[in-house]
């Protein structure tokens, strides 16, 4: 059970703002912090550089696939870092948020609060994105257009990177970049000197009132804007024998303007002559988008001379599509396993660089995944076994039915969003004190085809230990206030889906639930402090902050992971973290 007094949110409150001070170059006492010599960072046995890379939906058994095609960055981390091939989520919210606010804290959704991508608010009575924060602005670079504000604000633990920067004395620059706002801004905390991601309608690129704005950056979008990638296609990197599975993914869905084979041209809607909404949504779904990610950072480590500032910078990179082209044509596509070998080789350009600039072993790199992805389901039906998608508009409509002899008020159901099921005001409490409404709607629940089963809100907030792996999962991805009144856990290889007809026309997949396709993810580690190798221990990506904080001297505010030490060198006759 959690206890949140008026105590601990107090010193919460007053952490943010001595971050604050600190991300402004302002200490405690009114004084600019002096920052350390390049010398005395390294002589204090300190990487100058923390780099952490997220690779959205990349699901751990990719690297065991397509290893034997990658020469560049990919490849690097498996033959100079350490590789934790047993890594995982142990909870169910499989999500980008989620996944990026546990990497980046080093712990659980239980804990830091991300529960989901959107979650239903009961006070305002709608849907909320984990980032949307109604006290901040959102700004483009170059002329571009956005509209609404994001910020860490909702997530109730600093980040890694803020700790670093205020435990050591506000000289750290902390810099991330991704196309989704949920992605950058996790990875950052609540203050950053730059935290940048893109508007998929606009091709615009985006910062928020809550971390301002960089000029480098206004100069690189200026220089090199999204729409100079108008016209080119997304080719073949490989010879075509050399792709695993049909060049037709089955069950594929497709991108406006592209057919479900290759090549995919970047021209937007079909017939047009100029930079539309398709071309962006088709540009983010190519590996153009990865490689100016790539080009951003080396900018920013030329910029602001990161990780050669005499302290320990930060830099955080998520690069998301691979998330987009995973959902569309699922994991045994052609398309999941070219865009790796294209992110491979950027990587090995981005490690190359720093090698350059800061120095070979003088930075420490980790590389991971937010969540993993199911098949797509009509693929997993070619094997004979039960694949499907859950309508939640039809499972909202058994509940209602369910409740009709009970008097309960209509809609009893307020909202549905994944597998998180929230009642309209007043009807959980209702349920509780109505053994036979609550029965009854349980078995309207279970009787589902594609149900496997439902946890209550007590269930999961009750300190309980239970002995199943997913009310366990469940369990650590429940924050009070925030999760639904019911846990709605669908059975292996079932997708949800709340369009009217979703179940009927289902293309593509998903992620999301508490099965190992979801939560299997990997853990590379590379650079300063590492000791290479394969390790075959149980870890999970909340052990990277930990882990970054026994090298750099860190201390969270919580820990739900562990520090790795069976990957961490030695020094004075001990590993890190012990």
């Amino acid at each position: 059970m959690r206890i949140c007094t008026i105590a601990s949110r107090c010193v919460f409150r007053l952490w943010i703002v001595c971050v604050a001070l600190a991300a402004s170059g302002v200490s405690l006492y009114g004084q600019a912090p002096k920052p350390a010599t390049t010398t005395k960072a390294v002589a204090a046995g300190r990487p100058r550089l923390v780099v952490m890379l997220v690779v959205d939906q990349m699901r751990a058994d990719y690297v065991d696939k397509f290893q034997g095609q990658w020469t560049g960055g990919l490849k690097r981390l498996l033959t100079d870092g350490a590789w934790f091939r047993a890594a995982a989520y142990p909870y169910a919210a499989t999500e980008t948020c989620p996944g990026h606010a546990t990497i980046s804290t080093g712990a659980f959704p239980a804990s830091h609060g991300m529960v989901a991508n959107a979650w239903w608010d009961r006070d305002e009575q709608k849907m909320v994105t984990c980032t949307s924060d109604p006290n901040v602005k959102n700004s483009a670079y170059a002329g571009g257009a956005t509209k609404g504000g994001d910020s860490a604000w909702r997530m109730k633990l600093p980040a890694f990177a803020e700790e670093l920067k205020f435990q050591t004395g506000g000289a750290t620059r902390i810099v991330t970049f991704s196309l989704k706002a949920r992605a950058a801004i996790t990875l950052a905390g609540h203050s950053a000197d730059a935290a940048t991601w893109a508007d998929g309608t606009t091709g615009a690129w985006v910062t928020s009132s809550a971390y301002g704005t960089m000029p480098f950056i206004e100069g690189f979008v200026a220089q090199h804007p999204v729409t100079s990638d108008y016209g080119k296609t997304w080719a073949l990197s490989l010879p075509a024998e050399s792709y695993l599975y049909n060049e037709n993914a089955t069950g594929a869905a497709t991108v406006e303007g592209w057919t479900t084979t290759f090549p995919h041209p970047l021209r937007g809607k079909e017939g047009g002559k100029e930079p539309d909404s398709a071309f962006f949504e088709q540009w983010g779904s190519s590996p153009f988008a990865d490689t100016y990610l790539t080009k951003m950072a080396e900018a920013a480590i030329d910029s602001l001379g990161l990780g050669r500032t005499g302290a320990t910078d930060y830099l955080g990179i998520s690069y998301s599509t691979p998330d987009y082209v995973g959902h569309r044509f699922g994991p045994r596509s052609w398309e999941i396993q070219d865009i790796l070998v294209r992110l491979d080789k950027d990587l090995g350009e981005l490690f190359a660089y720093l090698d350059q600039k800061v120095g070979k072993g003088n930075y420490v790199v980790a590389l991971t995944a937010d969540h993993g992805v199911a098949p797509i389901p009509a693929d997993m039906q070619k094997t004979g076994f039960d694949a499907g998608v859950l309508s939640l508009p039809e499972l909202s409509e058994r509940i209602e039915k369910a409740l009709e002899p009970f008097n309960y008020p209509k809609p009893a159901v307020a909202r549905i969003a994944g597998n998180e099921l929230y009642f309209a005001p007043g009807v959980y409490d209702k349920l509780r004190q109505d053994p036979a409404a609550k029965k009854a709607l349980q078995d309207a629940v279970e009787r589902t085809t594609g149900v496997a089963g439902l946890f209550w809100a007590e269930e999961l907030s009750g300190g309980v230990k239970s002995v199943s792996t997913t009310r366990t999962a469940a369990e650590l991805s429940y924050f009070a206030g925030r999760s639904g009144d019911i846990f709605v856990l669908q059975q292996p290889y079932w997708l949800t889906d709340s369009s009217a007809d979703g179940s009927k026309r289902y293309t593509g997949t998903g992620h999301g639930t508490p099965y190992y396709y979801d939560q299997w993810v990997p853990i590379l580690l590379m650079g300063f402090g590492i000791k290479p190798g394969e390790y075959f221990e149980a870890a999970t990506p909340a052990d990277i902050a930990p882990t970054f904080g026994a090298l750099t001297g860190v201390t969270l505010a919580t820990r739900d992971g562990r520090v790795l030490s069976e990957a961490l060198v030695a020094r004075r006759g001990k590993r890190p973290g012990q």
